[in-house]
């Protein structure tokens, strides 16, 4: 059956003309696939390895087994929130214009601008992590180890390989949906296969799984004041325990980013009202589920928990190289490196259909170029190359990859909450048509929740050595002030319309034709 003629997306059409756009994306991805997206760009094997020592260096192994799944709820919250937004709203783009809906068009030029950034700087902390665990896990094996270059010769060479793979991403992305569709599904399997394997691995060489071993997840130890460079440890010095175990939550929730994917890809998505919020929520609980049991399998595998955070940014590549064979690390340290590599892919996706969505209403400078769909491949590919050069440009501007972390968790969380909020202040009022899929009394609450976990998270990750994420924050948000205040707002239209948000209005407009222009003012 044809799409024209397939009645699931024929409704998906119906809806997007709600929202006052005609179909301009190949609209491809099966719900299995918007769930793969957003799995393979939280991918535990990325963030959960990369930043391992954020957490473990804290308070030890409490920091995962407690840590890790408190944080868990938090962006479960966030997740269910967002999904009944989703639910009502399917579009590319769709915080932006979840915010200009329930709010108005200057909230959702705010939340764009906020969701773009985050989406760049996850993309360039993606690539960096990736570049650096390939040469900590392959580099040797290759022959290769940059830091014998010198400090100027290995910042020139991670450059290069972040070029590499960035520029790589974004060409597979310029052809096409499908092709992109057809690896992140397969980085979908890689990664719950790798880390189910590496967990097994884990567990089949701990010495014992005894009450005392496992009590090690409970166990709090200060571990402040570590790092290769005693002149910049992990975290500062601290007496403080709750304070510590507060800072490595950014594990988790840099790990757990990504999950908006699935609404960013909603026009490409048959089924979007349904597929969706499924994928967003299910994206979160199983990545959730699956990091805890392997990153609990590190910290029980670890011969000596002390000794194990000694070795700082090395701890996960020092607990496995001690603990598995060699054979079994080269095996497990590949398809690491292949799904981090896939997570970046997955992130061009994401952010390239910010951009393109973004850029259909005017919202950034040189908008009529950047929507544009190539007719070939159906892809925004300005759009593509435009995110994968921002990208790459920021790695150059600030190469440590703790700090990119957090600048890009808290502006993709400030992008996640604002629709939330907004949608906690409209819901029942201005908001009255809900989609398929949502949440009934519980919506309230858990919006609360997660305004709340959102300030939490900015308190935590503006704090040393990470303070300069605070003025790159302050910075933005100055710098959107004066770009909206100094005139923007007179310009900017915002998404072509308001879509009534009643059952009666929705209902009657979808006897509308669908054949629409490109934009519908």
């Amino acid at each position: 059956m044809s799409e024209a003629h397939d009645p699931t997306i024929a409704e998906d059409m119906r809806t997007l003309h709600h929202m006052g756009y005609k179909q301009e994306l190949r609209r491809g991805m099966s719900a299995f696939s918007n769930f793969a997206i957003s799995l393979s760009i939280i991918c535990i094997l990325a963030g959960g390895i990369t930043s391992f020592h954020l957490g473990f260096c804290s308070v030890g192994g409490a920091a995962i087994g407690l840590g890790w799944p408190l944080v868990c709820l938090f962006s479960l919250m966030v997740a269910a929130t967002m999904g009944q937004v989703a639910s009502a709203f399917p579009t590319a783009g769709g915080l932006y214009h979840w915010a200009a809906i329930l709010g108005n068009k200057g909230w959702g030029w705010v939340t764009a601008w906020f969701n773009l950034a985050g989406l760049i700087t996850v993309l360039a902390a993606i690539n960096v992590g990736t570049y650096e665990f390939s040469m900590r896990a392959l580099g040797t094996t290759l022959g290769f180890d940059p830091h014998s270059l010198g400090e100027t010769g290995a910042y020139l060479a991670q450059s290069a390989g972040v070029a590499v793979i960035t520029l790589s991403q974004a060409l597979f992305n310029h052809r096409g949906i499908r092709l992109t569709t057809r690896l992140t599904d397969f980085s979908g399997y890689l990664i719950l296969a790798f880390a189910t394997l590496l967990t097994g691995s884990l567990l089949w060489h701990t010495p014992d799984l005894s009450l005392n071993r496992l009590g090690r997840l409970v166990t709090f130890a200060n571990y402040s004041n570590l790092g290769v460079d005693p002149t910049a440890p992990i975290w500062p010095h601290t007496e403080s325990l709750p304070w510590l175990f507060m800072l490595g939550f950014l594990l988790p929730a840099y790990t757990l980013t990504g999950f908006d994917a699935s609404a960013h890809t909603a026009e490409e998505t048959i089924g979007a009202a349904h597929s969706v919020p499924r994928g967003i929520v299910r994206s979160v609980l199983v990545s959730g589920v699956f990091g805890w049991v392997m990153l609990c399998a590190l910290v029980l595998a670890a011969p000596d928990m002390d000794q194990a955070a000694g070795h700082a940014e090395n701890v996960f590549f020092w607990i496995t190289s001690t603990v598995l064979p060699r054979w079994q690390l080269r095996v497990l340290y590949l398809g690491i490196a292949l799904a981090q590599y896939l997570c970046g892919l997955a992130t061009v996706t994401s952010a390239s259909r910010m951009l393109f969505a973004f850029a259909r209403d005017g919202g950034v400078p040189g908008s009529p170029a950047l929507r544009v769909i190539n007719p070939t491949f159906q892809t925004p590919v300005l759009a593509i190359w435009v995110v994968a050069l921002f990208a790459l440009g920021f790695t150059l501007y600030t190469p440590v990859y703790s700090t990119i972390t957090v600048v890009c968790a808290i502006f993709l969380y400030i992008s996640y909450v604002i629709p939330t909020v907004l949608g906690l202040l409209s819901h029942g009022r201005r908001w009255q048509r809900m989609g398929p899929w949502q949440l009934g009394r519980w919506y309230r609450p858990l919006a609360v929740g997660s305004a709340l976990g959102c300030a939490v998270l900015f308190i935590v990750g503006v704090q040393p050595p990470n303070d300069k994420a605070l003025g790159i924050i302050i910075g933005a948000g100055g710098i959107l002030a004066l770009i909206w205040f100094g005139g923007f707002r007179h310009r900017f239209q915002g998404p072509p319309r308001t879509p009534l948000l009643t059952e009666e209005a929705f209902a009657a407009e979808k006897t509308e034709r669908i054949d629409l222009p490109h934009r519908m003012d």
